[in-house]
């Protein structure tokens, strides 16, 4: 029996007070669906199916390069941050996965199944770091890790990813997500070739250790910490990357890792056109790599991006991108966050079901933009809020999660338990 951190009797009492109304919302918004040949249940069947994986180091409180401001009830460790996002779970029903953070969430690998199998928790993707030093270890990443001169310091990173395999293989995890902080901030601080052939070669070497039904995820980003050059800095090198090493290596796509007005959906369509995107990391951003809540600034580029998961959905059944979130929360409860965005997420992905894909079609073969662009925002503009209430429902979850979380005084309790941490110099937890 799955075990609930929020009582059920709370989310039972949040629920009545909007079961009626949420009765009417759900059945009006069926009839008027049905006009336009859409079956309600059968979008509600494909959002409760849908799920984002919540980070680990997601539930704590960011920070920005100058300081950091905890929270109250900040996790102390990893079944803390367990069972934060099982609270997440719960309400949302959205998040039946967790992905971890190596070395951050180190411990028995049993232990941690143990912990996440009280609340019918998964795992999803592990996520090494070499783009920061943990304590005790040999040597430094201040000048790079899978692609650094020195190849004992090149060693060190590819035998932590092969530690984060075999975690990996006991909690039942079938893939590896690799982000590198390496690159340059000087013209001629490296020789680009040479760093970059470190690179491959260092993750061959990863890669050779892959079990056969893993995956390996990519992940580019622009800038930051590395200011003048980045090793896998755009969707090209990472696509390179994923060519390279073999057809178990995916490209993983971070909508902050871009720069300002870049088509991330033109993106997400050429690389999986040629079958190497392998999923993403939600957040949003206003002017860089903010990590910034999901649809908070721009909702209708996640939309879009749906929209072309969708159009392949449609085409491969087979279609299954990994979907997790990446944010960090500076001036919000973590878990407030992480739960909106999950929503959020799915909000996207009913939107574009809703997308008439033959009309859409014939408009663009007929050269119709107009036509064209409004059947997107015919189905963007659709309030399908009913529908992922509903799902949430029928699952057991809470209708409004929000109202429901903070009618249980979630975060006060927790707070009573674990110690105050001070703040200090920027990082994320």
């Amino acid at each position: 029996m799955t075990e609930h951190i929020i009582d059920a009797s709370v989310v039972e009492a949040e629920n009545a007070k909007r079961a009626a109304d949420l009765n009417v919302d759900y059945d009006t918004l069926g009839e008027r669906l049905d006009r336009r040949g859409i079956d309600i249940n059968a979008i509600k069947a494909k959002v409760a199916d849908f799920s984002v994986a919540v980070p680990s180091w997601g539930v704590g409180t960011g920070g920005t390069r100058f300081a950091r401001f905890p929270g109250l009830g900040e996790p102390r460790d990893i079944f803390d941050k367990i069972e934060d996002c099982a609270v997440i779970a719960q309400l949302t029903q959205a998040t039946k996965t967790v992905s971890l953070h190596i070395p951050w969430d180190k411990a028995d690998p049993n232990r941690l199944k143990q912990a996440a199998s009280r609340f019918n928790l998964g795992f999803d993707a592990m996520n090494s770091n070499t783009f920061s030093d943990a304590r005790g270890q040999l040597q430094s990443y201040k000048f790079g890790s899978l692609s650094a001169a020195d190849a004992a310091t090149r060693q060190q990173a590819i035998e932590h990813n092969l530690e984060c395999i075999e975690i990996g293989k006991t909690l039942g995890s079938k893939a590896l997500t690799v982000w590198i902080g390496d690159g340059s901030n000087f013209p001629g601080q490296v020789n680009f070739a040479s760093q970059f052939e470190h690179y491959l070669d260092s993750m061959k070497a990863v890669y050779a250790a892959l079990p056969d039904d893993w995956r390996v995820y990519t992940e580019h980003k622009m800038y930051e910490p590395a200011f003048y050059s980045t090793v896998v800095q755009d969707w090209g090198t990472n696509y390179l990357i994923a060519k390279e090493l073999g057809d178990k290596a995916m490209c993983l796509v971070d909508l902050g890792h871009h720069a300002p007005n870049v088509n991330i959906e033109m993106i997400v369509s050429r690389l999986a056109q040629f079958g190497k995107l392998g999923g993403f990391h939600f957040n949003d951003s206003k002017y860089g790599d903010d990590d910034l809540d999901a649809g908070a600034i721009d909702p209708y580029r996640l939309f879009l991006v749906f929209n072309e998961l969708v159009d392949i959905e449609t085409r491969d059944a087979g279609f299954r991108p990994a979907h997790m979130l990446d944010q960090s929360h500076n001036v919000t409860d973590p878990i407030e966050s992480l739960m909106l965005s999950a929503s959020d997420v799915q909000r996207a992905y009913a939107q574009a079901l809703l997308v008439d894909r033959a009309g859409l079609k014939a408009a663009q073969e007929g050269n119709d933009a107009l036509a064209a662009t409004q059947a997107l925002r015919l189905a963007y503009r659709t309030d399908v809020e009913p529908i992922l209430a509903m799902a949430r429902l029928e699952q057991g979850g809470a209708i409004d999660p929000l109202a429901t979380y903070r009618a249980a005084g979630y975060r006060a309790k927790v707070a009573d338990i674990r110690p105050a941490v001070e703040g200090g110099s920027g990082g994320i937890v």
